[in-house]
């Protein structure tokens, strides 16, 4: 069977420039990558080294993910509840991954190198493109100028944070979720996906004084099966009754 997912490399379909996709997925990488600095800052002040911050950035490459594990360790939690926290944020990238590796069609030896940008960003740029060419580029400058920036910006941030002393006298223990509020609130378009955000608000914030730290993250990720199964269940009681049968169809089975 024929692959429906496959894309043109070029000319069978009027893509953008070259040079627009670049720009699009300069401003993407730029815009996201200075966050790092929230990141870096956010982890020095929770108790992590330098090289523990850095590390995170550099090998981890996924800024929720980071932010709950710093996050969850700055408020007293368990370190394995923290990673497991963590790890399950993640696990969104390992989805992106199957549908980006269709349309990416990259030779085997490149997957592995190419795998560590499978975040947010670049699968949102790549998936854009109408081209196989524009796909390519779209995710190749925008995971090479996110991760620059990110780990440098983190490396900044956490000098900064270290310099500054205290940063919860300074408020910027509050910047990491600052900044992930704000990546995230434009992704909320339709109402199902504002649903589940706020019933994992709620499920969050209203387990945090009985949970352990980092516990709440976890059960928060409830949040999406159980507004979809409520979301069936509405749509199934409100499907149309079967109609009445015509007179005298009655006891024909």
């Amino acid at each position: 069977m024929t692959e429906q997912t496959a894309l043109p490399e070029t000319g069978a379909v009027v893509g953008k420039p070259d040079a627009a996709v670049v720009r699009d997925a300069l401003g993407v990488g730029v815009a996201v990558g200075l966050s790092g600095f929230a990141f870096g800052v956010t982890s020095a002040g929770s108790g992590l080294t330098l090289a523990q911050t850095c590390a995170l950035s550099l090998l981890v490459f996924t800024g929720a993910s980071q932010f709950a594990l710093v996050g969850a360790l700055a408020a007293g939690g368990n370190p394995l509840t923290a990673a497991a926290g963590a790890f399950f944020l993640g696990v969104r990238n390992a989805f992106y991954g199957l549908r980006l590796s269709q349309l990416l069609a990259l030779p085997r030896a490149v997957r592995p190198f190419a795998a560590q940008w499978v975040i947010d960003e670049t699968t949102a740029v790549a998936l854009a493109q109408p081209t196989r060419r524009g796909v390519r580029i779209g995710f190749t400058v925008t995971g090479l100028t996110l991760y620059v920036l990110w780990n440098l910006t983190t490396l900044l941030g956490a000098l900064g944070a270290e310099a500054i002393g205290d940063t919860a006298a300074w408020g910027l223990d509050a910047a990491g979720p600052a900044v992930f509020l704000a990546l995230l609130a434009p992704m909320l378009k339709s109402t199902t996906e504002r649903t589940v955000a706020g019933v994992a608000v709620l499920l969050g914030l209203g387990l945090l004084p009985v949970l352990p730290a980092g516990v709440p993250v976890l059960v928060a990720a409830l949040a999406a099966p159980l507004v979809l199964w409520a979301g069936g269940r509405r749509a199934g009681g409100a499907a149309p009754d079967r109609p009445a049968p015509a007179d005298g169809a009655e006891g024909e089975r």
